[in-house]
């Protein structure tokens, strides 16, 4: 079970690269989950949710802007791949499966994106704009987030 959570978290990653790790580290912080005795017991530290969430609406109203570069490129891209690591490697380690985590984070990264782009992009195209299927993607990512981490308590 835990590995299919951090394959889901690993997918929020693909579509939001911040929204992951900032559910991740709410959850950690509010002690949905321990990883205090893990490599990532930084997740659960006093400021780590609310500098990650910084990031993630940073990130959510930058999507927005037209000149932001596709997902696809290898920086966003890449990006999103340590996000879906990272976030992936943290439900994994509330189990004891750390590695396991991190692998099924990274291949749930990896569908995310690339997942994200093909819906987003025939959203855009039924709506005639990109604007309706950014929220919709927006949405999607945070509840998704914030469903996937419920689940690991």
């Amino acid at each position: 079970m835990f590995l299919l959570l951090a394959l889901l978290i690993g997918v929020i990653s693909g579509l939001r690269t911040m929204t992951a790790p900032a559910a991740v580290a709410w959850g950690a912080a509010l002690g949905w989950f321990d990883l205090s005795q893990t490599p990532l017991a930084f997740m659960g530290y006093r400021w780590t949710p609310w500098i990650f969430t910084i990031l993630a609406v940073t990130e959510l109203v930058a999507d927005q802007l037209p000149s932001t570069p596709s997902r696809k490129v290898p920086m966003q891209f890449g990006a999103r791949i340590v996000s879906g690591a990272l976030s992936g490697a943290a439900i994994g380690a509330a189990s004891g499966l750390l590695f396991g985590g991190l692998i099924a984070g990274v291949i749930g990264a990896v569908i995310g994106t690339y997942g994200g782009a093909a819906a987003r992009s025939r959203l855009a195209v039924s709506f005639g704009k990109d604007l309706p299927a950014a929220l919709i993607e927006d949405a999607v990512a945070v509840i998704g987030a914030v469903l996937i981490v419920g689940a690991v308590a």
